[in-house]
């Protein structure tokens, strides 16, 4: 487990942050911080209404309030005809997307755009807002995810059918392993439970903002919050009508995200209104807009069974997922079936998942898109499958943990993995055996995310002072500059201060895709790797042309280049500074830049220990400790990764215990606020501790995993499952909110 590598200057040691200056201090820029001379502001018209039709828009009296300077709807928005088949942007279909951002013939959740405004003051914009007339026809609405399955709910898009008949269940994805009749009859317990979550959002800081300029020639600018800049360029593309050679979407820094700012909201509604007006137009959405109309993600029902024979080997899992969409198809029903069985070694495995389409806001990816609910319902049931063999839970989980040569459900074979070090670490961490008071319980659970590669470029330039500059084109949400800046002075030996990263906008560093899926500093440390050994190769050729040598005969080390040996002749050894200053008279500026689709990217395991106490006056939950075990293939940056468990972990206990939205009876959110949106903070938690288990992928130079999901993953379960422990009553829904477990302590 030891992260000191004395081989190592840079990977693996706590460098200073090279964003932490200016954002502690104010200076770093977000999008909501951009200005332009001639700037106007725009703002959104949204439905009142979960569901209704529109049957008329009337925007003549707001263009002609003095100082408004463009009204848009629908019309002004490229349709993607549903019946010609999908038009994918990533795992976006421009469909739903078109319909999203502008509500064609219907509204189909309170908050659904239906008109927008640029005027020349956000006062103005606001007041035009209000002289818009929207005729609608008020139609039945559905909410829940089982509600919206019954036979009699309200239908959101006529041409979704299931059975052959209209329905709410837009798709599904199933996964199958072995013989799962067989397996449940050889098992000797069987235990099944069904279980709900709510939607809760991500609940990043800073809420979606952009500033978009149209030059007189046609060619836009955007400046937007996003994990994407390219995904924002496509997206605005396809959904404006303009080539993407005539956008340019520069990242602002981002004040969080966690898969929420990977579609677009207000950048399509901003470039139209740009262009119509001839004015730079800036959008901020409210936080009241950000719950309303921003994705959360998917509530659920499940229904989980498992069997094991008596000496705890488990032959047989099956498990049921419905998860809410929101207004449009595209539930993470991937991760939750594909995630929830995976650390397990089953022989007999049958996922299902189902994409239920409700009135409520498109759901956007949340950390570990899907696999935190299918977890929360699989290690609960594991948890009563040990109570019921009378064996310890992480015994039963070591005993049926998946290995390298496991084949998981979904697929894959797994190759080197770290899942069983996590829970030996966990089995002999001082906190497992740590004595427990009155009203206390303890829980444990394990979580698997797949971890994604894909597009990302790099340009590493040396400097005149031999001072370096790498480009990558991914917003750094998750550290991934400082990764970056370990990686590079690493490699070329020399001082990590040396080493500026800067993200490039769409138009200065080549194609990358978004920053998620646990990709980043997998994808990025390999572009920067390959571009950064072409710039060694190079210096090793500027030292040659010096020396009047063979390039063979040339090595670097410590950031210099040297003879091979005693053959190639005696030289004095050359800087890295000493071959940039000379760079002209060798052959011009040194640098060089990579574009892969990056691939070999490995599943990331965690298991967690939660340890929660229960105000028996009350009902109120609080965790009291809390441990975080995860394998992370190579820590590039332990600062950064134990950040990520923290964050994960600390998401995980807001999910378990508070979050969660509240529909009125208009079917409106009724807690669109962080005041009423019960988020953790920092005095409702302790210490988050982490344990880093390093088990490097052989497929990565420096044998990077993802990091930053897989810690969301496990934590629902572990605070269910402690609980569990300190009540003896198993709750199936969440969150474990005061009210419910004040009702489970009352006597019937």
């Amino acid at each position: 487990m030891s992260l000191d590598n004395p081989d190592n200057k840079w990977i693996g040691k706590r460098t200073v942050r090279p964003d932490g200056a200016d954002k502690v201090t104010g200076r770093a820029a977000y999008a909501a911080d951009t200005t332009m001379p001639g700037m106007i502001w725009g703002k959104v018209l949204r439905s009142p209404h979960p569901h209704a039709r529109i049957k008329s828009i009337d925007t003549t009296k707001a263009a002609a309030l003095p100082g408004v300077k463009a009204v848009i709807t629908s019309k002004d928005i490229v349709d993607f005809p549903i019946d010609k088949g999908a038009v994918m942007v990533g795992i976006q279909d421009m469909r739903w997307m078109c319909r999203n951002v502008m509500a064609r013939d219907k509204a189909l959740f309170a908050g659904h755009p239906v008109a927008a405004v640029a005027a020349t003051t956000q006062q103005i914009a606001a007041q035009a807002l209000k002289l818009i007339e929207v005729d609608y026809e008020v139609l039945p609405w559905v909410i829940d995810v089982e509600a919206a399955m019954k036979p009699d709910a309200p239908i959101l898009h006529g041409h979704i059918q299931s059975d052959g008949k209209p329905s709410n269940i837009a798709g599904k994805i199933e996964h199958k392993l072995g013989d799962i009749e067989a397996g449940f009859a050889a098992a000797d317990v069987i235990v099944e439970r069904s279980f709900k979550t709510e939607p809760v959002h991500q609940g990043y800081i800073e809420p979606h903002a952009c500033l978009v300029s149209v030059a007189p020639d046609g060619k836009a600018t955007i400046w937007s919050s996003s994990q994407g800049q390219f995904m924002v360029r496509a997206m605005c593309a396809y959904l404006t009508g303009t080539p993407q050679s005539d956008i340019r979407a520069i990242p602002a820094e981002i004040g969080g995200g966690f898969g929420g700012k990977t579609i677009v909201y207000l950048e399509p509604l901003a470039l139209l209104l740009a262009r119509k007006s001839g004015r730079p137009v800036k959008m901020v959405m409210t936080r009241e807009e950000v719950f309303r109309a921003s994705g959360p993600t998917s509530g659920s029902a499940s229904t989980v069974k498992i069997g094991a024979t008596r000496d705890g080997k488990i032959v047989a899992a099956k498990g049921t997922y419905y998860l809410q969409a929101g207004a449009f198809p595209g539930s993470p029903i991937r991760g939750a079936v594909g995630c929830a069985f995976s650390p397990y070694d089953i022989a007999n495995v049958h996922s299902l998942g189902f994409d239920v389409v409700s009135n409520r806001s498109k759901v956007a990816a949340y950390r570990a898109p899907g696999a935190p609910i299918g977890a929360y319902a699989v290690e609960c049931v594991i948890d009563e499958v040990a109570q019921a063999l009378k064996m310890d839970p992480l015994e039963l989980r070591l005993k049926n943990a998946a290995k390298q040569g496991t084949k998981a459900a979904y697929g894959p074979v797994f190759p080197v993995i770290g899942y069983e070090q996590t829970l030996k670490a966990a089995r002999e961490h001082p906190h497992y055996t740590a004595p427990l008071g009155p009203n206390q319980g303890r829980g444990v659970a394990s979580g698997f995310w797949f971890n994604a590669g894909g597009e990302s470029s790099a340009q590493v330039n040396i400097n005149e002072d031999g001072t370096v500059v790498v480009i990558t084109g991914h917003p750094d949400i998750g550290g991934s500059r400082a990764s970056t800046a370990n990686i590079t002075a690493e490699l070329l030996g020399i001082d990590h201060a040396k080493v500026q990263v800067l993200i490039g906008d769409t138009s200065s560093i080549g194609f990358s895709n978004l920053t998620g899926g646990s990709r980043v500093t997998y994808a990025s440390a390999m572009v920067v790797t390959r571009s950064t050994e072409q710039v060694i190769s190079t210096l090793r050729e500027r030292a040659a042309k010096i020396w009047k040598i063979d390039p063979d005969a040339v090595t670097w080390e410590n950031g210099e280049a040297r003879p091979a040996g005693d053959n190639a002749g005696k030289f004095e050894p050359l800087s890295l500074s000493q071959l940039a200053a000379r760079a002209s008279e060798t052959g011009g500026p040194i640098g060089a830049g990579v574009s892969l689709n990056t691939t070999g990217a490995e599943g990331g395991f965690a298991t967690q220990i939660c340890d929660v106490e229960v105000d028996p006056a009350t009902g109120k939950v609080s965790v009291t400790r809390f441990t975080c075990f995860q394998d992370v293939g190579r820590a590039i940056h332990p600062d950064y990764v134990e950040g990520q468990m923290q964050g994960g972990a600390a998401q995980g206990i807001g999910w378990a215990l508070n979050e969660e939205y509240i529909y009125d009876k208009n079917g409106r959110v009724d807690n669109p606020s962080f005041l009423d949106y019960r988020m953790p903070v920092a005095s409702d938690l302790p210490m988050l501790d982490t344990v880093i288990i390093e088990v490097p992928n052989p497929k990565h130079p420096q044998g990077v995993r993802g990091v930053g999901e897989v810690p969301l993953v496990p934590s629902l379960a572990a605070v269910a499952n402690a609980l569990h422990g300190a009540l003896g009553h198993r709750f199936d829904s969440l969150p474990m909110s005061p009210p419910k477990v004040l009702a489970a302590l009352e006597p019937a």
